[in-house]
């Protein structure tokens, strides 16, 4: 498929994947329509911040994913759908589940719905990592057995069952797409690698972070970002879930102290109770498979783990963008 001139929806296009997604989709000269949550101060999330000549490029639609009417309204006279709009944060699932049952599970229903009806040519519906839970064998490829360890990871687990089911029962030509550890500008602070740099970025001396003994595989975003594109392109993908991992693994603590020697060598880690997730729900390690995506699209990571750091420390340098993050306070 070429993505070029297509018609396309990015749903939560207003958050960290969501919003480079829409500019690489533009970079393809596709007509992007921008799903994004209604809220009364009518913001944008992170496409506040682009060009008005970008926005000019721009469909938005504001609303709300557990609505069928509005996501109907936001399928129809579309050709592709990326379906990103999710609750993500892990410490928050534990305190409303609920939440994560209608946004992660109805919203993705309801996409699933309206594609179906207006015949849409292609679904990618974001899942990931988490689904796997601590790896039973490495690297974590796409048979691997999925385990809800968390509110959070049940719900994208559905999810996931959901578009295979509709793939399966209607014919509907969906893709189940699932980054690992994806990490860069923009991203929220209840994710570790904002955690550590804005902390050492507002002149902490004591970084507080949660269990530094788990293993993460950390994707940049412009890969993550790349590793959509390129699935959306494939005739090969569809009725698949994919990976996209870099098939590298490093500790939490290992890589607070890669961005502590980046930005202040001085500043010493440590370990807040309130941030330790429950015994049982801790993912202990997650080291993805590419081998799928790579076989299917030809695709392979372009940034390591140090280049990808440097250029989001570089981001969050500017005072600008650090202004929005509540670093002294645990973000869930």
């Amino acid at each position: 498929m070429k993505l070029k001139r297509k018609k396309v929806l990015v749903t939560g296009a207003g958050g960290f994947i969501g919003s480079h997604l829409v500019e690489r989709l533009l970079e393809e000269n596709c007509e992007v329509r921008a799903f994004v949550r209604y809220n009364s101060s009518n913001s944008w999330g992170w496409l506040d911040t682009f060009p008005k000549s970008v926005l000019k490029e721009i469909e938005i639609v504001s609303g709300d994913i557990r609505s069928a009417d509005i996501v109907r309204k936001a399928v129809k006279g579309t050709e592709v759908v990326f379906h990103l709009a999710a609750l993500i944060s892990i410490p928050y699932s534990y305190v409303s589940p609920e939440s994560y049952l209608e946004v992660n599970v109805r919203g993705t229903l309801n996409i699933l719905q309206a594609s179906l009806d207006f015949e849409v040519e292609k679904v990618l519906i974001t899942s990931t990592s988490e689904v796997y839970g601590t790896a039973i064998y490495v690297p974590i490829d796409e048979n691997h057995p999925r385990q809800p360890q968390s509110p959070y990871s049940a719900s994208k687990i559905s999810a996931d069952a959901l578009a295979e089911s509709f793939y399966r029962s209607y014919g509907l030509p969906v893709v189940i797409v699932r980054p690992f550890n994806t990490y860069g500008p923009r991203q929220s602070a209840r994710a570790v690698i904002p955690t550590i740099i804005t902390q050492l970025l507002g002149g902490m001396e004591e970084i507080k972070l949660g269990a530094l003994h788990p293993t993460r595989d950390f994707v940049f975003v412009k890969d993550t970002v790349e590793g959509f594109v390129k699935i959306a392109q494939s005739d090969k993908t569809i009725g698949e879930d994919i990976n996209i991992a870099t098939g590298k693994e490093i500790s939490i603590k290992q890589l607070a102290e890669k961005i502590v020697k980046l930005i202040n060598p001085s500043a010493k880690i440590v370990t807040e109770k309130q941030r330790l997730r429950p015994e049982k729900s801790e993912v202990e390690r997650l080291l993805g498979s590419n081998e799928k995506l790579k076989n299917l699209t030809g695709w392979t990571p372009k940034f390591s783990l140090e280049e990808g750091l440097k250029k989001t420390i570089e981001w969050f340098r500017d005072s600008e963008n650090l202004k929005f993050y509540k670093y002294d306070i645990y973000n869930i």
